[in-house]
């Protein structure tokens, strides 16, 4: 592809007012459209804050304003578990694989026999036989197009297509390029910290309901390197472009309002609020309009806060009118061929169409104005839900779920309180006409009331209330119950003791967790789908489009998440493993399981990395012959060690090794009676009666 065309330091802003009013028309769209959803994460991060107002109020009488924070234990709860099932084994759950039936690449390939190379071939042959030469290929190498990138890896070696017979080695091109693309994946998210980057957006989709990441895009990474010079070490680092992930919040990003996915977004805004600094350093970025960037940084600061960002930033006392801060707004999507004739782009022969752009806007001013850049072209972010809503792009987050019970512990709790502020003390009824005038009504152990005289009945009554907490924490604990349910994360999941019913036995403790399992399994499911599959999709075109260092990434590949399937306990998964493995020590049975799968599977549970321990089917096979060599070398070597006997005849073991030794002359070779092919019988036990009977009494003699 080439490179983008770059606009904007020929640009006037004075010539695009049309776009500028386009932008900002569609984030005010995008925001009135997304104003019910702000409401529902203020709501949410407040329960989760403990942040006590007007919307968290059980009762306009309430007098407490204690505020019982389940919400952040249970969102704590939710996070901290999809964090220990994605990232637990220390690698990320995301693998590549070759389609079922690979394209443009072979799925097997081996060795050319003899009788192959034998065979008569037609010279000159024919269009379409297969046998077409790519570029830069000869007759002495061959056409190895069908080995896609491996080709120069086994240019001169006589390979065929097609699967081997039985016994021969072979390869799999298909499975080995997935393997590098996968490798080279996983080394770039490592190397750009892409894990510490996807818990946060998965805090703030347990939290907020959807969470977004943004990329990946090139991000320059200095690496480190030392070469030796002499006797001393010389520092020459260099420079290399890797793919870099971010993560952007909710109150920034605006998509289009009526869009369910990301597929159907026409367009997505993200809204920065950056320092003097920040905006200067975009000069340093490709494609940015210095003298744009200049003009914004004379004009000062021109950022404006929502309604919400006080309370998410709990800074309500600070004072923002003097701020230095600058609102940019991030524009990816469609526009019409008009304003990209505007701008003085180069638009479609068809005045009707449409093309995808990235614009950059500060003001009046468009800092950055460029064809999207990616092949095939798409909108860099993956915005991935808790919960799916349906209908809705956002999701729906633990809060959310959880309102009304937090409302109602919150309530009855509050109201548990304000009755024991009462039922705890005394309220005094005094009578001031049975009393002298002037007296001091302040109630102290000791004190005297001087009463008229005359005066029947009691001048001073104590009034208590009655006490009902009982009832109100009742209540509380119904809600919290009720909190349990909404969320799918029971409370013995985060620690809850006193546990009774159902969590009283293992049996029933094994089954609660088992149902807690299926709720964060739909969870897992939804960032499989819109997270990680995405994004791994996402640096898959990124390496085939940017990445010039690698040329075996190639071929036809498949991107496969691997949330769900860490869901299942690794101790489970290794214990019904290991019973598989038993199974198949039945002869009958191992020609139908795929042996070194299984091992493989089973030192991942154990988490064991399978490539340093588990050799595959052609490695497997040449460490056989060799432990087959040893053998027959020892074998050999026995009679002249001066070893006491030589090996059997039966088992190739010297005799008392553990040799099956045959039975001695004369004897069965079976015995089923018990005796041991002895001479001993087994005989009845004596009864009471019986000359032998030890208990009978002694008899006398005459």
């Amino acid at each position: 592809m080439s490179d983008p065309a770059d606009v904007s330091n020929e640009l006037n802003p004075n010539d695009a007012p049309g776009l500028i009013s386009l932008i900002k028309g569609r984030q005010k769209e995008a925001e009135d459209g997304r104003q019910v959803h702000e409401e529902r994460w203020l709501k949410a991060y407040k329960n989760f804050r403990g942040i006590y107002d007007s919307t968290t109020q059980y009762t306009s009488t309430e007098k407490s304003k204690v505020f019982i924070k389940i919400t952040k234990t249970k969102v704590l709860a939710a996070y901290g578990q999809i964090v220990d099932i994605l990232f637990a084994n220390k690698k990320f759950p995301l693998t590549v694989e070759s389609t079922p039936v690979p394209e443009g690449i072979a799925e097997f390939a081996h060795m050319q026999t003899p009788l192959d190379q034998a065979m008569p071939q037609d010279p000159y042959g024919f269009e379409g036989d297969g046998r077409e030469l790519p570029p830069g290929a000869t007759e002495a190498t061959g056409n190895l197009d069908y080995l896609g990138g491996l080709a120069p890896k086994f240019e001169g070696a006589p390979i065929a297509e097609g699967p081997s017979k039985m016994g021969e080695p072979q390869i799999s091109p298909a499975q080995e390029t997935a393997r590098h693309m996968e490798k080279v994946i996983h080394d770039q998210l490592t190397g750009t910290n892409a894990v510490t980057t996807l818990r946060n957006s998965i805090f703030e989709s347990v939290l907020l309901g959807t969470g977004i990441v943004k990329g990946p895009f090139t991000h320059t990474k200095t690496v480190h390197k030392w070469v030796r010079s002499g006797e001393e070490k010389e520092y020459q680092p260099y420079h290399k472009d890797i793919p870099k992930v971010e993560t952007v919040s909710c109150w920034d990003l605006y998509p289009d309002p009526m869009a369910t996915n990301m597929e159907d977004c026409d367009y997505v805004i993200q809204r920065h609020k950056m320092t003097r600094t920040q905006v200067r350093n975009l000069m340093d970025m490709p494609m940015f309009n210095s003298e744009a960037i200049n003009e914004v940084l004379s004009g000062g600061g021109n950022y404006n806060d929502k309604y919400y960002e006080s309370v998410i930033r709990d800074d309500d006392h600070l004072d923002r009118s003097a701020s230095e801060r600058f609102e940019v707004l991030e524009y990816w999507g469609c526009v019409d061929s008009s304003f990209m004739t505007e701008i003085g782009m180069e638009a479609p022969e068809d005045n009707l169409s449409q093309a995808q752009v990235n614009v950059w806007v500060c003001g009046n001013q468009i800092l950055r104005a460029v064809i999207n850049p990616f092949t095939p072209m798409r909108i860099p972010y993956q915005m991935f839900p808790y919960e799916i809503s349906p209908y809705q792009i956002w999701g729906i987050g633990v809060p959310e779920n959880m309102e009304d019970a937090q409302l109602l512990m919150n309530g009855h709790v509050r109201m548990a309180i304000d009755n024991l502020s009462l039922a705890g003390n005394l309220v005094f009824d005094v009578d001031e006409t049975s009393l002298v005038p002037g007296q001091n009504y302040e109630i102290f152990p000791g004190k005297v009331f001087r009463r008229q005289s005359g005066v029947t009945g009691t001048a001073v009554n104590g009034i208590k209330f009655p006490n009902t907490a009982g009832e109100n924490i009742q209540m509380y604990d119904k809600a919290r119950q009720l909190a349990d349910e909404e969320t799918g994360i029971p409370s013995i999941m985060h620690g809850q003791t006193g546990v009774t019913g159902t969590g009283r036995t293992a049996a029933g403790l094994s089954m609660l967790l088992g149902s807690a399992g299926l709720s964060i399994k739909t969870v897992i499911k939804n960032l499989d789908d819109h997270l990680l599959k995405p994004l791994g999709e996402a640096f898959f075109q990124w390496n085939m489009q940017f990445n010039e260092d690698n040329p075996e990434i190639e071929g036809d590949l498949e991107i496969k998440p691997k949330g769900v399937a860490s869901v299942m306990q690794k101790e489970v998964r290794s214990q019904r493993l290991t019973a598989l493995l038993q199974t198949v020590a039945n002869p009958m049975l191992a020609p139908f399981i795929k042996i070194p799968n299984l091992i493989k599977e089973l030192a991942i549970s154990q988490d064991i990395d399978p490539d340093s321990l588990v050799n595959d089917m052609n490695q497997a096979q040449i460490y056989a012959e060799m432990l087959k060599g040893m053998q027959n070398v020892q074998s050999e070597q026995q009679p002249e060690s001066g070893g006491p006997q030589g090996p059997s005849p039966n088992t190739g073991q010297p005799a008392g090794m553990g040799a099956s030794q045959q039975p001695a002359q004369g004897t069965q070779p079976t015995d089923l009676t018990g005796a041991g092919n002895g001479t001993i019988g087994v005989g009845g036990v004596p009864t009471a009666g019986e000359s032998q009977f030890a208990g009978n009494a002694p008899q006398l003699e005459e």
